[in-house]
């Protein structure tokens, strides 16, 4: 059943390239997400064998992170029909292939325990993300693709060597792994020269910190989630990201056993903080909403290397974040679509009154921006708490971080007001009234707000089990 979950995006994609119509693309988009998200709960009751021919294997952390990308895909591919009508597009071959050799690439990814397997799925993710930062190309969206594709390749070149620096330091000990997975690797990890672990976490932390999107190494994230259609910001911030983390994950989790925790969390707090610092600055006075909303991942992305280094509360809160922050950031890129849709820009000064000029849309919008600063009764209050009180252990942590994020609510708090209760401006930009918009487009982003309320109120004993079973390596 692994194997049939990797493989049926890929030949779907396959496919894809085959098909022409605009409407047959669309069909094969949302029954190949609806046939993953299908197989993938079914991993939740009986989780299945290691294919140990194609080193694919599913661990706890993996099953979450797996979780999240096909329920996100899933959500984005409901979504994407009503969003490309609205805006006049057309999902072309390319686009649809592209998406599904995506989720091909991030389901590898989340089930393998294979340092080199893995770093050959988040090498394929890159690629096939770059067409779809390009639908509809402009100068703008050529920049951010370019910028794009050259820093994620450097950041996962460092990965590659941080991979192999690994390797090098396993066969160094007395009874070397056999293979370069995750269980191997924590086997002789104690045994390990010390210096090889450092390098190689250092490259793994800098290398898949590019691609998740970490400062001081996230100079590509602002263009590519404000330049890119709505559907496809949502799936970077959503689920990319989190194919990224992982690799930090199972990395972090390496040193651990070799007793150098303390390195590994000082390293990660240092990203998490200075993940905070940027997004801080750069949402203070943001005029543009789609940016803002990627300084706002940045934000979260500090909190998930936050939680991961001080580990604990820490981790299990960070692991909970990956679920709750990427359904809440889905829900706001595509309530940002709506916006672009019915005001035909995203510069907050002229987005005033959306309350009055798109009530649902509004409505959707402050829901999402309740949700993403940690609001109760949202699903990211607990996660976020979760990771504060696993600070607790340090106050100076704590204190930065609770710092910078009211920083971050202030500046976001300030764009939000002008978009939901500005004026409005008295000439507003070309656009379809949400009125003529598909309903498919409202969907979508309401079924995440019941799903975050209802990860506020309750979070199923199932998920629990899991987020522990994961943080107990």
């Amino acid at each position: 059943m692994l194997v049939a979950a990797v493989a049926l995006p890929f030949f779907a994609a396959l496919a894809g390239l085959a098909l022409a119509g605009h409407k047959r693309l669309m069909a094969l988009l949302a029954m190949t997400s609806l046939a993953h998200a299908g197989l993938v709960a079914s991993f939740w009751l009986d989780r299945p064998k290691p294919h140990e021919g194609l080193a694919l294997a599913l661990d706890d952390v993996g099953l979450l992170v797996l979780t999240v990308v096909s329920v996100v895909f899933l959500l984005v591919s409901l979504y994407t029909p009503g969003y490309f009508k609205g805006k006049g597009m057309k999902a072309t071959n390319t686009y649809v292939a592209c998406s599904l050799g995506l989720l091909g690439a991030m389901t590898m990814a989340a089930s393998t325990l294979h340092f080199g397997v893995l770093w050959v799925a988040v090498e394929a993710s890159t690629l096939a993300g770059a067409p779809l930062l390009a639908h509809r190309t402009t100068p703008r969206k050529l920049e951010a693709t370019w910028k794009y594709l050259l820093l994620c390749s450097v950041g996962v070149a460092l990965a590659l060597l941080g991979t192999i620096f690994l390797g090098i330091g396993a066969i160094q000990t007395p009874v070397p792994p056999g293979e370069l997975t995750v269980a191997e690797v924590m086997r002789v990890a104690p045994l390990m020269p010390g210096v090889w672990l450092r390098v190689a976490f250092v490259l793994l932390l800098v290398g898949y910190g590019v691609k998740m999107g970490l400062a001081p190494v996230n100079a590509w994230v602002p263009d590519a989630y404000s330049e890119a259609p709505s559907t496809v910001s949502a799936l970077f911030s959503g689920a990319i990201s989190n194919v990224a983390f992982l690799g930090i994950w199972r990395a972090t989790y390496v040193l651990r056993a070799a007793g150098m925790g303390e390195f590994a969390g000082d390293l990660l707090t240092a990203f998490g903080l200075a993940s905070l610092l940027v997004a801080a600055v750069f949402i203070i006075k943001q005029k543009d909403l789609k940016r803002m909303l990627a300084y706002s991942s940045v934000e979260n992305y500090g909190l998930l290397a936050l939680g991961l280094g001080l580990g604990g509360m820490g981790a299990y809160g960070a692991l909970l974040h990956v679920l709750t922050h990427s359904l809440a950031k889905v829900l706001l890129f595509m309530v940002a679509g709506n916006i672009l849709v019915v005001c035909g820009t995203r510069a907050v000064g002229e987005l005033g009154g959306l309350l009055k000029r798109a009530p649902a849309t509004g409505l959707l919008f402050a829901a999402g921006f309740f949700a993403v600063v940690g609001s109760p009764p949202f699903g990211l209050f607990w996660s976020e708490l979760a990771i504060v009180r696993g600070a607790m252990t340090r106050p100076w942590v704590a204190a930065a971080m609770l710092f910078l994020m009211a920083l971050i609510f202030i500046g976001m708090s300030t764009v939000a007001l002008k978009v939901l209760l500005g004026e409005t401006p008295a000439t507003p930009g070309e656009g379809v009234k949400l009125a003529a918009e598909p309903p498919w487009t409202l969907f979508p982003p309401l079924l995440i707000c019941v799903m975050l309320l209802v990860l506020g109120l309750w979070i199923p004993p199932a998920l629990h089990a899991l987020l522990l079973g994961a943080t107990s390596y």
